[in-house]
């Protein structure tokens, strides 16, 4: 009998993984990749990209090893906000293909085990909404299905209700004479806040939930939520006294515009919306995931209400390429693993629609050092459309300039916040519009790099960023890469390393130099590693490559490159046996 306890010891100790990977959903270490329609291919030549577009695309997720994408909104809209003002919340716009298209691109999708979210925007709609037009009107139950208040008359000058400033800059109140009131709109002025005070707006935006549930959707990437609720009375926010200019959105402190309570609560009744549509379909698992600019309470907050994660921004917002490892360590990692509640899932956001792109914001030679960050530390990671092959911002002229932010900040200032230059086509390949389209009339230029930085070239390429990406998300199916702990520290100031370990596999060790000049390394500060480390894969400029064995003790890695380095197999194998064995031995000696 002791022998087939100590035979079922040994088995735990040494696979204690398989048993690990069945408690694992779908989604919790998913690779999610971020499609902005527009910008990743058209099918049509009208320079617009296209949901055939995506279709004829598929594969290309695959062979990045991409578990799931999410597609910024296609819905009926105005394009004031390019789809982020919404016209009808169960239509696909035309610009984008039709209904049927949309149906083929996600039974597409699941032949090939992918799966498919869709942007939620809740807390507006457009101004060409039926619902907008009628509320304006007072229509029955649509009067109060948007934000509205009457403000006040001073010196005979019509006031608006209080100084909230919109996200998009200037006032966040308009008038509507037909109406005789001002309604809220914290984004644009074509966008006007829906009312979630009102129990029949809330069941709109339920019914539209499950319309496209209903088409195959496997989840949602929701909006803006924090702006979702204003504080009663609408109080006049305090100055922030960091602007002078009451058109800017930092003219004020966001108390009562931002991070209300009921926003939370809205969470918890969608979250039981889609854990009751699993139960009653398939009991298959969709998900919500939140996009909230907040601090990290404000942030893990969304975890208790029942948010499956709320974005991870800390590389996006926190660090840049001026950031030091020190700088990384604490402000994106130690501050996300420190606070995330002890059974949620972590994610990590390097880019998406609204921020630079990785290689303009940290420098093209980082771009594979801050994959490897991303895709490796645990949980789900987030790429936005292009990362994979280090696409850079494309400068926009004032001319080509098409972001409502960027338009609203005039000619003189428009550079400093458009998003255009981020949302350039995607670079397939070197023929007309990177491959993008037919046309080389694109709805916004194609970066001029595109002939040498382009997917086709990368796949064909010894050494790419391509092929960095693939071999991370590679890794990243293993149980050390999905299950195994985190341990990270700053090496000589410039180097940011952290290792991933789990009983009965290979750890894993990342290893980031964030300085311009090569550093010397030890790694003797990180126990139970060997003496020999094997790189498994590199930035493409780095003095190591593929195969390379290094010391654990000493190795030098070139400026901004990026290492991933495993134990060698036979070294490992040996040290796992006898780890094993000593733990058998002490068994037998109790």
């Amino acid at each position: 009998m002791r022998g087939v306890l100590l035979f079922g010891l040994f088995g735990i100790v040494c696979n204690l993984s398989v048993f690990i990977d069945a408690e694992s959903d779908w989604w919790q270490n998913m690779a999610l990749y971020q499609v902005y329609p527009r910008s990743f291919k058209d099918s049509d030549g009208d320079g617009v990209g296209d949901i055939k577009g995506i279709q004829s695309k598929l594969e290309h997720f695959k062979d990045a090893g991409i578990n799931a994408f999410w597609l910024s909104p296609i819905f009926t809209s105005p394009m004031i906000d390019f789809g982020y003002d919404i016209a009808n919340f169960t239509e696909i716009d035309p610009i984008f293909g039709t209904m049927s298209d949309f149906e083929n691109l996600v039974k597409a999708a699941k032949k090939l085990n992918i799966k498919v979210i869709l942007d939620f925007v809740p807390n507006h709609s457009s101004t060409e909404h039926e619902w907008f037009k009628k509320s304006v009107k007072g229509e029955g139950k649509y009067a109060n299905y948007y934000v509205w208040r009457e403000g006040s008359v001073v010196n005979g000058t019509r006031v608006p209700p209080n100084n909230w400033v919109s996200v998009f800059s200037g006032p966040a109140w308009t008038y509507v004479e037909e109406r005789q009131a001002w309604y809220l709109h914290q984004f644009a002025v074509q966008q006007p806040d829906l009312n979630f005070r009102d129990p029949n707006l809330v069941q709109e935006m339920k019914d539209a939930i499950v319309f496209w549930l209903d088409k195959g959707v496997d989840g949602f990437r929701v909006d803006a939520i924090p702006h979702l609720f204003e504080a009663d009375g609408f109080p006049n926010e305090p100055l922030s006294g960091e602007t002078n200019d009451p058109k800017n959105y930092g003219y004020t402190m966001k108390h009562a515009t931002k991070d209300i309570e009921e926003s939370y609560d809205m969470v918890s009744q969608w979250r039981k919306l889609l854990d009751e549509y699993a139960l009653r379909t398939d009991n298959v698992t969709r998900i919500m995931m939140m996009e909230a600019y907040c601090n990290v309470t404000f942030t893990m907050k969304y975890y208790s209400y029942g948010a499956h994660f709320p974005f991870n921004f800390g590389f996006v917002s926190n660090v840049n390429g001026q950031s030091t490892a020190n700088d990384i360590k604490v402000k994106v990692l130690d501050d996300w693993l420190q606070n995330v509640p002890e059974d949620a899932t972590s994610n990590w956001v390097i880019g998406n629609h609204d921020n630079s792109r990785v290689a303009t914001r940290f420098g093209s030679k980082r771009v594979d050092a801050m994959n490897m960050m991303s895709l490796l530390l645990p949980g789900v990671s987030v790429t936005y459309y292009g990362e994979e092959i280090g696409m850079e911002d494309r400068w926009m002229s004032w001319e080509d300039t098409k972001d409502p932010q960027g338009c609203g900040a005039g000619e003189e200032n428009y550079a400093s916040v458009s998003r255009d230059p981020v949302r350039a086509p995607f670079q397939w390949d070197a023929t007309v519009a990177a491959g993008f389209s037919t046309t080389s009339n694109t709805w916004l230029p194609v970066h001029d790099n595109y002939q040498t930085l382009n997917l086709a070239a990368q796949k064909q390429a010894e050494v790419s960023h391509y092929k960095v990406y693939q071999a991370l998300t590679t890794l990243r199916q293993e149980d050390v890469a999905k299950y195994g702990s985190v341990d990270a520290k700053v090496i000589g100031g410039s180097v940011l390393a952290y290792t991933r370990e789990l009983i009965g596999s290979e750890p894993i060790v990342v290893v980031a130099n964030l300085a311009d000049e090569t550093v010397d390394v030890s790694l003797d500060d990180f126990s139970g590693l060997p003496d020999t480390l094997t790189v498994y894969t590199a930035s493409v400029h780095s003095s190591l490559t593929a195969g390379a064995k290094v010391s654990k003790s000493s190795f030098q890695v070139s400026g901004m490159a990026g290492l991933v380095l495993r134990s060698d197999a036979t070294t490992f194998t040996s040290s796992l046996v006898l780890v094993c064995f000593m733990i058998l031995q002490a068994y037998l000696r109790h």
